[in-house]
């Protein structure tokens, strides 16, 4: 097969990872390859901390997924990570054997850009109409509701509402009695009742669901004969009594529910039941495309320049009025830098486009204050929910917007994975560099002046004209060698070939 037509998606989940390679052919997604392997990585998952053993379940099952994705491109494949890795303090340890694994990042990512893949895996293998649709995804770990039309949303929602982290906290020892489902039901319940307003009945015409606890359930109604296609009231209410009838989990015994399925189908109906009463849902039908399928068709809008971060840039830039012939300026100087010095300091594609990206928004933040503007910047970067961007990212950009003037704060690069510490340490150098630059006048641009890097060196080289029409951002420059030597780069800064 053609290399350049196949992709890949890994979803690795709170309760399950999944697996899809799939061809492009006239635009349309042909599935190659689709594999689910029960993990639980969210399992047991208290103070923030991935257990030891589930975190061993996952590398685990990542080496075994690894034997297929060797023959897709780096580029072409994506893993994301959703609620158990959002909510763990300790996930490098897994995220960081997870990359030396698959040989690419792991993202993870926000609820709401769950909800917009998720979303988008879905839309398209639903009717290309004009129907309002509420989707609705129920992880391990959260649930995600949409409202969208055709590929665009118009609402998105997560909460955390999953099926093994209910599983944990209502069924703990397996045990099945109308008590503790009624204590997973009402805990949903009062979770669904704050979204209420914005997703009941009345504000969609069709209501869809994702995701594999969905789906079991359809199998059950149907092969049940409470439903002759998709998920009604009714249905869920019986299999709420055939459940409760089994008493423990190991005892469940139903036509076509899947033994990996058993442990947390019970939590599933209880969430799904407060979520049919909590919306007014009266029928649901459910769809085989999901977050892996919205992965890959995002990756596929980033690789035609359709990329949604773009537009999620541009929308910030508008929504705290930066000066857009600046922010464009100051990209232009950064992603220069960043591409000259490249090979050497081991950047990315993705890491330009993250420098590119923090040069437009670098000034967001004097749109609340223009004093410690920096700051502020940082701040609406890693709080904000930026479609297309994941967790990681946001921190990233975070970090290099926080770092781009005044001093180096020693805890700069705490919440970074040690690994990546250094390459943010010299992304910041660069974003600095860009943003002095801005400062000489519009038409001196230089668009050819030297940059070269090797290990903790950085030379630029200007034209001695440039040099001369410009003294005050040369001088601003040399100011800067303490800065960027804390930073752990020493600048050498050339006039031809006379070192200054």
């Amino acid at each position: 097969m053609e290399a350049a037509s196949i992709f890949a998606a890994i979803d690795i989940g709170s309760n399950s990872f999944h697996l899809i390679i799939a061809r492009l052919e006239h635009g349309e997604l042909r599935p190659i390859e689709v594999l689910a392997e029960k993990v639980q990585l969210g399992k047991n998952l208290s103070d923030h901390q991935l257990h030891p053993d589930s975190i061993a379940r996952g590398l685990a099952c990542l080496e075994r997924f690894q034997q297929l994705i060797e023959r897709v491109k780096p580029d072409q494949l994506r893993a994301v990570g959703t609620n158990a890795l959002r909510q763990a303090w300790n996930r490098h340890e897994f995220t960081d054997p997870a990359e030396d694994i698959l040989g690419t990042p792991v993202d993870v990512i926000y609820g709401h850009e769950e909800a917009r893949l998720v979303y988008l895996g879905v839309a398209h293998t639903l009717a290309d109409d004009q129907l309002e649709r509420l989707v609705i995804d129920i992880g391990g770990g959260s649930t995600e509701f949409i409202i969208g039309r055709r590929f665009e949303t118009k609402r998105l929602e997560s909460l955390q509402l999953g099926c093994v982290s209910y599983s944990d906290a209502f069924f703990p020892d397996g045990s099945i009695t109308k008590e503790n489902f009624k204590r997973a039901y009402d805990r949903a319940r009062v979770e669904v009742s704050h979204i209420r307003r914005n997703f009941k009945k009345g504000r969609w015409e069709e209501a869809v669901g994702s995701s594999g606890t969905l789906q079991a359930i359809e199998h059950l109604a149907i092969a049940e004969g409470w439903s002759d296609e998709g998920i009604n009231h009714r249905s869920l209410k019986e299999l709420r009594k055939k459940l409760i009838k089994f008493q423990h989990v190991d005892a469940i015994d139903l036509e076509g529910l899947s033994d990996r399925r058993k442990s947390v189908i019970t939590a599933g109906v209880a969430i799904a039941l407060a979520i049919f009463d909590g919306l007014d849902i009266d029928t649901l039908r459910t769809s085989s495309g999901a977050l892996r399928e919205g992965v890959i068709y995002d990756l596929l809008g980033r690789l035609s320049h359709e990329d949604v971060r773009e537009r999620t840039v541009q929308a910030m830039l508008t929504r705290y009025h930066a000066d857009h012939e600046v922010a464009d300026l100051v990209a232009h100087y950064a992603r220069h830098l960043g591409e000259s010095v490249a090979k050497p300091w081991k950047l990315s594609e993705n890491d330009i486009d993250l420098l590119g990206w923090a040069g437009r928004l670098h000034e967001i933040g004097v749109g609340i204050a223009q004093k410690h503007y920096n700051r502020h910047s940082a701040y609406l970067i890693e709080n904000s929910d930026l479609p297309g961007f994941s967790q990681g990212d946001q921190e990233l950009m975070s970090r290099l917007l926080r770092g781009h003037r005044g001093k180096i704060p020693d805890h700069l690069f705490d919440h970074l994975p040690s690994k990546k510490r250094e390459k943010a340490a010299r992304m910041v150098v660069l974003l600095r560099l860009a943003v002095i630059l801005k400062h000489a006048p519009v038409l001196s641009v230089v668009e050819d002046f030297n940059a070269k890097a090797k290990k903790h060196r950085l030379k630029l080289t200007f034209p001695d004209l440039w040099r001369y029409d410009n003294p005050l951002t040369i001088w601003e420059i040399v100011e800067s060698k303490a800065s960027f030597k804390k930073l752990g780069v020493k600048l050498e800064l050339t006039r031809g070939s006379t070192p200054s």
